[in-house]
């Protein structure tokens, strides 16, 4: 293998010019402007080459996590199912009774003109509304009226709903 080097007339009178430059300094300048070069080489090292790597590293770190975050999120949620939930049967009364102590309720149901009105004593206010929400998707009472008393307790409520059929 053979290596050709081009000669460049004008690097070599840079070079030519630095050596004469270079001689003419003393001992003493000479070690200050090496100690300097090499301050200088280390700054760039540092902040053009190391820092950036850390940075652009540390952003790769955080998109993992976020990735493998909404990944697990993913999993966690299952499929998406396009079948209906069952549908409830019976008067609106065993409806109401047969699908609140599912949502941890106890509720209390009277016959109103047109449907069925539930009074739920004591219970938490998620429970309340996941059940609403769970009677509106699995059976044919349609809500009419609602009305929320706030409990002593944080989060508790009592509740009275009408149904309509």
């Amino acid at each position: 293998m053979r290596l050709i080097l081009a000669r460049m007339p004008a690097l070599d009178a840079a070079l030519i010019r630095f050596d004469g430059w270079w001689g003419s300094r003393s001992r003493r300048e000479q070690v200050m402007l090496g100690g300097l070069a090499l301050f200088l080489a280390a700054l760039v090292l540092v902040f053009g080459v190391i820092k950036p790597l850390q940075s652009a590293r540390a952003a790769a770190l955080q998109d993992i996590r976020t990735y493998e975050t909404l990944t697990a999120r993913i999993r966690a949620a299952g499929t998406l199912n396009a079948s209906q939930p069952q549908r409830r049967q019976g008067s609106p009364a065993e409806v109401i009774t047969g699908s609140a102590p599912g949502f941890g309720l106890a509720a209390t149901v009277a016959p109103i003109p047109g449907g069925a009105r539930a009074t739920i004593a004591d219970g938490g206010y998620d429970s309340v509304m996941a059940w609403l929400a769970d009677l509106s998707v699995t059976s044919s009472l349609r809500i009419k009226r609602v009305d929320l008393q706030k409990a002593a307790a944080p989060g508790r409520v009592s509740a009275t709903v009408d149904f309509g059929g």
